[in-house]
C-alpha cells in the first residue's frame, strides 16, 4: 500500500503543468481598452488580467511609464505579457523588469528597427505634431481601412474606441512609439497578420503569421490567436 501511494504521488508531481497554470497579462493597443479583448478573453485558458492604461506624467519617459505599469505584475511568478500594437512595446519594456515574464506581441513589432516606412516618414517629417489624434474621430472610415476593421459589430466597436480615445495619452503614446529606444530589448513571440497595414510583415521572421489577419485581428481572429496562446509552453 505504501508503495502504491508513493507511485501515485510520484506520478502526480511528474505530470506536466496544466493549461490553467498559464497567467496572462493583456495590454490593449494605443488608445484602446479592454474591449479589444472581448472575443479573446473567453477563449483563453488560465488566469487572465487586462492592464488598464495609466495617465502619463508630464514628459514621462517610456521606461518610467513601463515601470509604473509593471507594478501590477508580480515579479516572482512566470507569466505572459500579451500586448496589442503599442501594448506590445509596453509588454517588452515591462519584460525588462520582470525576468520571469515572456512578451507576446499581437499586431506589434519586436524592436524599433521594424517600424514601417510610413511611420518612419511620419517621424522624420514630424507630421504627427501637426495633426491632433482626435482628428481620427472625424474620419472613422479612413481608420477602418487602415486598421482593417470589418463592417458590422467590429466597426461599431472601432467607432466606440475612437469616440472614447483620450487625446493626452494618445499624443504621448504616438511620440513614444515613434522614438522608442529598443536597444537590448528581450526576445518576444510575435503574432502578425498577413494583411496588417500598420505593421506589415517584412523581412524579419515572424513566429506566427495569421492568414488574412489585419491590425484589428485580436477581434476578428480571436479563435486562431487563442489557440496559439493556449499552446504556449508554461515554464515554472
Amino acid at each position: 500500500m505504501k508503495w502504491l501511494v508513493f507511485l501515485l504521488a510520484l506520478t502526480w508531481f511528474s505530470m506536466p503543468a496544466a493549461a490553467s497554470s498559464r497567467v496572462f497579462y493583456l495590454l490593449p493597443g494605443l488608445g484602446a481598452d479592454e474591449r479589444v479583448f472581448k472575443n479573446l478573453l473567453p477563449l483563453l485558458e488560465g488566469e487572465k488580467h487586462v492592464l488598464p492604461w495609466l495617465t502619463p506624467e508630464a514628459d514621462e519617459t517610456l521606461p518610467h511609464y513601463a515601470a509604473r505599469m509593471a507594478a501590477a505584475v508580480p515579479a516572482d511568478r512566470p507569466c505572459f505579457l500579451v500586448g496589442v500594437s503599442f501594448g506590445g512595446v509596453i509588454a517588452l519594456e515591462i519584460a525588462r523588469l520582470r525576468p520571469q515574464s515572456r512578451a507576446v506581441l499581437i499586431s506589434s513589432i519586436p524592436d524599433a528597427d521594424c517600424l514601417p516606412r510610413l511611420l518612419r516618414l511620419i517621424r522624420g517629417t514630424r507630421a504627427y505634431k501637426l495633426f491632433p489624434p482626435q482628428w481620427l474621430k472625424l474620419f472613422p472610415r479612413a481608420g477602418q481601412w487602415y486598421f482593417g476593421v470589418n463592417n458590422g459589430e467590429e466597426y461599431e466597436l472601432f467607432r466606440q474606441i475612437l469616440r472614447d480615445m483620450e487625446p493626452t495619452y494618445t499624443r504621448w503614446a504616438i511620440h513614444r512609439l515613434l522614438h522608442w529606444d529598443s536597444s537590448n530589448v528581450g526576445h518576444s513571440i510575435q503574432l502578425l497578420g498577413t494583411h496588417d497595414r500598420v505593421f506589415p510583415p517584412g523581412p524579419t521572421p515572424v513566429e506566427h503569421l495569421i492568414p488574412g489577419g489585419t491590425h484589428f485581428m485580436v477581434v476578428s481572429h480571436a479563435p486562431e490567436i487563442s489557440r496559439i496562446l493556449n499552446a504556449l509552453p508554461v515554464e515554472n
